[in-house]
């Protein structure tokens, strides 16, 4: 070698990067762990710098074309990982999403809480006081009721276009739900207290006045609901990740707590807006259907098995049991 790579330094970076290119052989970077990947990362940034020079400052053919074969099949590996689109959503869905949930469980659980007492609450102050319907932006739910108007059955004679707005708003609510839970985590509990007390003043006064009414409703949600609540408390639960980050921040500074929050945030609404998609298509078709509510029960019973099945247990290894 020429003198302005005399030491043993750089040839043993290229030993090591050249081993890790032989690790990578099978199969690519997934082969190789978090800390080999970030080694592996910054072993090609020195070759490629050392390239640099010797084309620079030396005219030995040799060490260049070494050096070129070297920097040529890390980037190789290196393109290939980042055009594979398949692999990272299968990396994303088999892994990254499941994983970023149960690290955060609390949160989603702490949302979710705060949805089921407040659904309670409307539901026995409806019951006790048909004036509270007032209160949360249901005035006109028991004369509806009364009347038997069933507006969700309407969804019937355009089952496309209803699953299609649907989802649209539902997606909305999730985006709401998260976006002010960032705001240190107050928005979300408004949110998910106020959506809650709705839902539970929309049976409360179902039951008080036409029970019929109320399990043909219960039958028409339940399909669907699973989903489409768990969702709004996950995004609701990941706003307040963002929220609690900016008043507890711990040893990192605001900044890097909420850009550290804000990456397992998106995880979890990335993950259910596409939840959100079963859900809108479920309540567009099956839910507002005639078929009997056994089978309404059964598929929200079974969505939701599924659903925290996979959210529990996918992505476990040994390595990860005990930290996620």
């Amino acid at each position: 070698m020429r003198k302005i790579f005399d030491g043993n330094g750089e040839r043993n970076e290229w030993q090591r990067l050249e081993d890790l290119l032989e690790m990578m052989k099978i199969s690519g970077l997934r082969g190789l762990s978090r800390i080999e990947v970030r080694e592996f990362g910054e072993l090609y940034r020195r070759a490629a710098a050392n390239l640099a020079i010797a084309r620079a400052e030396t005219r030995d053919p040799s060490l260049i074309g070494y050096l070129n074969g070297l920097v040529i099949r890390a980037h190789g590996h290196i393109y290939r990982a980042e055009s594979q689109g398949v692999g990272l959503i299968r990396g994303f869905f088999g892994r990254e999403l499941p994983a970023t949930f149960r690290r955060n469980w609390k949160f989603l659980a702490f949302a979710f809480a705060i949805f089921a007492g407040s659904a309670v609450f409307g539901f026995i102050t409806t019951w006790v006081d048909m004036d509270f319907t007032h209160f949360v932006g249901l005035s006109g739910i028991p004369d509806q009721i009364r009347s038997g108007n069933r507006w969700w059955l309407s969804l019937n004679e355009a089952n496309q276009i209803g699953a299609t707005q649907i989802m649209a708003n539902n997606i909305l609510v999730m985006v709401r739900a998260f976006a002010l839970g960032a705001f240190f985590a107050v928005g979300a509990v408004y949110v998910l207290a106020f959506e809650g007390a709705r839902l539970g003043s929309v049976f409360g006064a179902g039951y008080q006045i036409d029970p019929v009414f109320a399990n043909d409703l219960a039958s028409f949600v339940v399909g669907h609901g699973v989903i489409e609540l768990s969702c709004i408390f996950f995004c609701a639960g990941a706003g307040m990740m963002i929220g609690y980050s900016l008043i507890a921040p711990g040893d990192l500074t605001r900044a890097q707590a909420a850009k550290k929050s804000g990456m397992d945030a998106a995880r979890i609404v990335i993950g259910c807006a596409c939840f959100l998609v079963v859900a809108g298509t479920i309540e567009g078709f099956l839910s507002p259907s005639a078929l009997p509510a056994p089978i309404k029960v059964a598929t929200g019973v079974l969505t939701g098995i599924a659903l925290y099945s996979y959210l529990f247990f996918v992505g476990r290894t040994p390595e990860t049991v005990g930290s996620d």
